[in-house]
């Protein structure tokens, strides 16, 4: 008999796809890269063998269900496969959105490397309102009403949805379900630049909150620790979030060029950051919770995978409540909160840009190939000392006064 954790467990051995039975005539077919629900049962004096759907996108209780519908089916002398293709044939001919997302999944967005992040957007934002609605009935006017709707939330997320739908019915069109995309003409409106700078206040109750240790707070530990390694260092939430065990050396990391939004030069250079001794500690506490993954910051749901941009930008999203914060703040903020106080500590502008990973501009960056190494381990330093004082790990130092002889 089938469990969840059972089922979590289950591999391919040696490659070879095999079938664990739970009962009648339900099991799970598993191969080197997805679980397939089946449905075994005698009709007809055959024994065909149906698909219900995938594991994890079809959880066990469901798959249950499924199958407990098709045995009623079997027992009113109805051959449930045959019913399915039926169905199929005509859902395909004029299917619902969700049909259609369900589509694009398999065959173009599982694909992807943000593809799972961009799936729950459409689930979590669009589902709920067009799920059940033909793919042909929807109009632009469909899609303009909800991405403003979207937009009084958050104009980032509206034009991230807004860009997956834009592929879905193009990939609907390319399928031939519609004729033309119903996103042809809608604009993506410009998203301001962002100015957003976290008080000492705000970074003492963030810093509180993503304390692992901090029960309190319900966000996954290592989702925790990849945030603080953003106020920490400086560096872009998804280039932290992809950080691997093989780019850290001593108390160096060092990002490849195709990881840095920089990378795609002429000549790209590596980004070496210096880790001081509070973003040690932030990885060896990343160690313990890695197990054997390649990524510092393992991923909660995708074994040997590094937890997403996105995850960080959720976590932040859910718990900003709990954390005490009236304004709301993105990950990246985080990154801008250490560049605009090491310019308050009086770290030089090259330095301070060259911290956070940002190329020289026009002929300094011909001229000046210096690498400042050593400049950049001092400001770390420098920004690491003054958030010491900020959340209370140290006592913040008195200004001596100096008493003068008359």
């Amino acid at each position: 008999m089938l469990t969840d954790l059972k089922l979590k467990r289950l591999k391919a051995v040696d490659g070879e796809r095999r079938i664990e039975w739970d009962r009648g005539g339900l099991g799970v077919r598993i191969g080197e890269r997805k679980k397939t629900w089946v449905f075994l049962y005698s009709f007809g004096g055959k024994r065909p063998m149906m698909v219900l759907g995938e594991y994890p996108l079809m959880s066990l209780t469901e798959a249950q269900s499924k199958a407990s519908e098709a045995r009623v089916k079997v027992k009113k002398g109805i051959d449930p496969a045959s019913e399915l293709k039926i169905e199929k044939a005509a859902r395909q001919a004029a299917p619902t959105f969700e049909e259609m997302l369900d589509e694009f999944w398999n065959e173009e967005l599982s694909k992807q490397k943000s593809g799972a992040d961009r799936r729950r957007l459409i689930l979590k934002d669009v589902i709920p309102v067009w799920g059940r609605l033909k793919v042909k009935d929807i109009k632009r006017r469909h899609i303009v009403i909800l991405l403003d709707e979207i937009k009084q939330r958050s104009m980032s997320t509206r034009n991230h949805v807004h860009g997956v739908l834009s592929r879905l019915f193009n990939f609907a069109a390319e399928r031939g379900v519609i004729e033309h995309s119903p996103c042809n003409g809608i604009r993506k409106p410009s998203e301001e630049s962002r100015s957003r700078v976290l008080t000492d206040d705000e970074i003492k109750l963030v810093w509180a909150v993503l304390d692992v240790n901090n029960k309190k707070v319900d966000i996954y530990r290592v989702t925790k620790l990849a945030l603080r390694m953003i106020l920490l260092t400086g560096q872009r939430p998804g280039e932290v979030a992809g950080m691997a065990w093989d780019e850290i050396e001593g108390d160096v990391w060092t990002i490849p060029p195709d990881r840095l939004k920089t990378g795609k030069k002429k000549e790209p250079k590596s980004h070496k950051v210096p880790l001081c001794p509070m973003a040690l500690e932030t990885i060896e506490a990343a160690r313990v919770l890695s197990s054997d993954c390649p990524y510092v910051f393992r991923s909660s749901y995708k074994e040997k995978s590094p937890v997403s941009r996105a995850a960080l930008s959720r976590a932040v999203v859910r718990h900003l409540e709990t954390m005490g914060l009236k304004e709301a703040f993105t990950p990246h903020d985080l990154r801008r909160t250490l560049r605009t106080r090491l310019a308050e500590l009086g770290i030089d502008d090259i330095v301070a840009e060259k911290v956070i990973g940002h190329s020289l501009q026009g002929m300094a960056a011909v001229y000046n190939q210096h690498g400042y190494d050593k400049e950049k381990r001092s400001a770390l330093e420098a920004w690491e000392r003054r958030l010491r004082s900020i959340v209370g790990l140290d006592k913040p130092e008195r200004a001596k006064v100096i008493r003068m002889e008359r």
